[in-house]
Parts: C-alpha cells; sequence; structure tokens
C-alpha cells in the first residue's frame, strides 16, 4: 500500500502540470499516466475546507473510499484528489458517489466499458 502513495511534492507537481483534471461539486481528479503498473494516490485538502479535524476526516473518507472502489480500474495512473471547499460536511456515500463519478469521467473504469460493449 505505502508504494501506491503520491508523497513528495516534486510528484504532485508532475500530476498538475502534466495531467488531465476532472471535477465535479466536491473533489477534483488530476491523472498522469506513469510508467509503472500500479496506480499511485494522493490526496490534498486544503486549510480552506477546515480545521485539521475535519481535513484529516475528508482524507479518510476519500482514501477509504478509493481503497474499496480501485477494482476494476485501469493501472499505471498517478492520481491527485483535491478536495474542495463543499466536501467538509459531507457523508461517506456522498464522497463515494462522487468519486465513481469522477473514475466515469475520466475513463479509468474497465468494468463499465465492457458492460456497454456486451450490450
Amino acid at each position: 500500500m505505502k508504494e501506491e502513495r503520491l508523497r513528495k511534492n516534486p510528484e504532485f507537481r508532475l500530476v498538475y502540470r502534466r495531467g488531465k483534471s476532472f471535477s465535479n461539486a466536491l473533489l477534483v481528479l488530476y491523472i498522469f499516466k506513469n510508467n509503472k503498473n500500479i496506480n499511485r494516490v494522493g490526496i490534498s485538502v486544503s486549510k480552506k475546507v477546515g480545521k485539521s479535524v475535519i481535513r484529516s476526516r475528508v482524507k479518510r473518507l476519500v482514501s477509504e473510499s478509493y481503497r474499496l472502489n480501485k477494482q476494476g480500474l485501469k493501472q499505471g495512473y498517478d492520481l491527485v484528489f483535491v478536495a474542495r471547499t463543499a466536501s467538509n460536511n459531507k457523508s461517506y456515500k456522498e464522497i463515494e458517489s462522487s468519486i465513481k463519478d469522477l473514475f466515469r469521467k475520466s475513463g479509468l473504469n474497465n468494468v463499465e466499458k465492457n458492460i456497454t460493449k456486451s450490450n
């Protein structure tokens, strides 16, 4: 799990500068193709979202939602989730649906494409 995280500032900056962004009301997702065979994830929550307790809660919600929904995603991408201020008082279900929406918008879902081809 540790090798699946973005931790260093230059890694985040590379994804911001060269990646594509997708957004909705609660989150922004930046994706950038890496040369590895795994997805690496970073989560950014600004002080504008709230105090440290609220920021930590939003990070935990995003992290857990990603962990439970990462199967079936295309591999080899760096992902950065940026929480917007509207995410500070949302429930887990709202964050999860927001993440699923971003996966659909960005085309990272492998499973969804297989379902539409068979119909």
